[in-house]
């Protein structure tokens, strides 16, 4: 199992966008690889502690806890991640 999570927060232009990108690269994985990866959600508005770490630089994609993007999300890069972070699915 491959978790994303991506940090936002209510009314961010930029949350919305990347939410965007990862929905849209999520229903282009292979169903087996798709089916293997668990979107989470988290705010800073909600959270302190993300607060304090994430607040500059939201939106925020983590992959299994590691930092993938902020800012931005690429399309593309994060397609590699998520199949590179599959072992079933890196071959695929």
């Amino acid at each position: 199992m491959t978790t994303l999570t991506l940090i936002g927060k209510p009314e961010c232009h930029l949350c919305d966008v990347a939410e965007q990108i990862v929905e849209s690269v999520i229903d282009g994985l292979p169903a087996d690889v798709a089916e293997r990866v668990e979107i989470e959600h988290a705010s800073i508005a909600d959270d302190p502690a993300l607060f304090a770490t994430w607040w500059e630089k939201i939106p925020v994609v983590l992959i299994d806890g590691d930092l993938h993007a902020h800012w931005r999300v690429s399309a593309d890069r994060l397609r590699a991640a998520l199949l590179a972070a599959d072992p079933e699915g890196a071959s695929s």
